[in-house]
């Protein structure tokens, strides 16, 4: 049985374990993201920091190491020993949330490293390890985190910097995957934070992106990493995970788009979709917050998207990319019409400092359409 905090459904009865099972039914209403306006408590908002579902199952024992890179089995050793070691008291008061700061006052950090840092390339299994990590250590789900560095700062966004702080502290481990190095306005706030957070002796794990256009971007990123967080290198070790580096297969092809009308009878017919043109869907994506952009998504079986094209602004597309991940946590398809999903983003995002992110939307859109492909074998 899968530890991770159960997501409360806002909207109907469908559960996100449903959402992975789509399949055509008689006419039924398509619901509509575009109509969503979703208030998320802030214990909602730390409840659901936990692995996304794809991650529910995953442990040590289920990573395969390569024979070929022994660094693969020495990551787990060292994540299994790291897991076992925190198994003394949390921060703040045992067994409960210090959702608003009550209970006792934090501890201070012991000495050493107080943090592990996973760096390989793509397709090593970094998040895999770090998922593990959450499910390893030995402590209730309301006292460990996982989010990813956007998550993260989506929190503070919502929370305020000394409320996300006080949520914290009374944790046994964070976990963040994805560490981004490419704003540094963020990379401040978040280190501000995490150095608050070891402060308190709260245990931190993470993976992390390349800062731009360093050479070999994507692949072994501790030394920008550890200079990135400052103050912070002391407190971490960083596992060097090796391993074949998936980024010379290039993004997959997009599926080609469906026909307006495709995409409307389709969603007409899926229980639990949504239906929206693309054009209305981002501009209601500037009126909620991103920490929400997961509650937007309750109950969803499927995303029926129309009328597709580039999206027109740098604000706009990082808005998306998060609700794309989202939508991939939750295994959601999306069947769209319009212009293939690799051609949302204009060569100069594709370009600039935000590329990683673009590129790794493109990819997860593109999974997620092809997994909408079972909804309809018509073209």
């Amino acid at each position: 049985m899968s530890s991770s905090v159960p997501r409360p459904v806002a909207w109907g009865t469908v559960s996100s374990s449903a959402a992975s099972r789509p399949g055509p039914t008689a006419d039924v209403a398509p619901l509509s993201l575009c109509a969503r306006e979703p208030r998320v408590p802030a214990d909602r908002l730390v409840a659901e920091m936990v692995p996304p579902p794809r991650f529910d199952a995953v442990r040590f024992g289920t990573y395969i190491p390569d024979p070929d890179q022994p660094s693969q089995t020495e990551a787990v050793r060292v994540l299994e020993g790291f897991a076992a070691g925190l198994n003394g008291s949390p921060a703040g008061a045992p067994g409960r949330r210090r959702l608003f700061g009550f209970g006792k006052a934090p501890q201070k950090s012991p000495a050493g490293p107080r943090g592990v840092y996973l760096d390989g390339g793509y397709g090593v299994g970094k998040t895999h390890l770090l998922a593990s990590l959450w499910h390893a250590t030995p402590a209730e789900p309301s006292l460990k985190a996982f989010g990813t560095f956007v998550e993260l700062t989506n929190l503070v966004g919502a929370l305020g910097f000394q409320q996300t702080v006080r949520t914290l502290s009374g944790h046994r481990l964070l976990c963040i995957d994805e560490f981004e190095l490419d704003d540094p306005g963020d990379t401040v706030l978040v280190s501000t934070l995490l150095g608050k957070l070891v402060d308190a002796g709260v245990a931190l794990a993470a993976t992390s992106n390349t800062l731009p256009g360093k050479l070999g971007e994507g692949r072994f990123a501790a030394a920008d990493f550890l200079r990135e967080i400052q103050g912070l290198s002391a407190h971490f070790r960083a596992l060097r995970i090796d391993g074949e580096d998936y980024r010379h297969r290039g993004l997959p092809e997009a599926p080609p788009p469906y026909s307006d009308e495709v995409v409307t009878r389709t969603a007409h017919a899926t229980e639990g979709a949504s239906l929206d043109s693309f054009p209305d869907l981002l501009d209601h994506l500037a009126r909620v917050h991103p920490s929400r952009y997961g509650a937007l998504t309750d109950g969803l079986r499927a995303v029926c998207l129309t009328d597709v094209r580039p999206v027109p602004d740098q604000s706009t597309a990082l808005r998306l990319v998060v609700l794309a991940d989202r939508l991939y946590d939750r295994e959601v398809p999306v069947l769209a019409s319009g212009l293939p999903f690799d051609r949302l983003f204009s060569e100069d995002m594709l370009k600039g400092g935000y590329r990683k992110k673009y590129f790794r939307a493109i990819s997860r859109l593109t999974a997620l359409a092809r997994d909408a492909g079972r909804l309809t074998d018509a073209r």
